[in-house]
């Protein structure tokens, strides 16, 4: 799945897995995994984590961080 159709899908969708998020930020997902075991957060993101264990992220992760809230 390309960057644009990733974009595309959380444009509708209140909660981006970790993967959508690390595209928007051009990261590896492995990175945004990593700090989120250090300290509970990517920087002032907290996810909701599901049932199946995976992590689910706010979709407006990027203007949080941009705006630092």
């Amino acid at each position: 799945m390309t960057t644009a159709q990733l974009a595309a899908l959380a444009a509708h969708r209140s909660l981006l897995s970790t993967e959508e998020l690390a595209a928007q930020l051009t990261l590896r997902p492995q990175s945004i995994r990593k700090r989120y075991s250090q300290t509970g957060a990517y920087f002032c993101l907290r996810p909701v984590k599901m049932p199946n264990g995976r992590l689910m992220w706010p979709a407006d992760a990027l203007e949080q961080l941009a705006g630092g809230k």
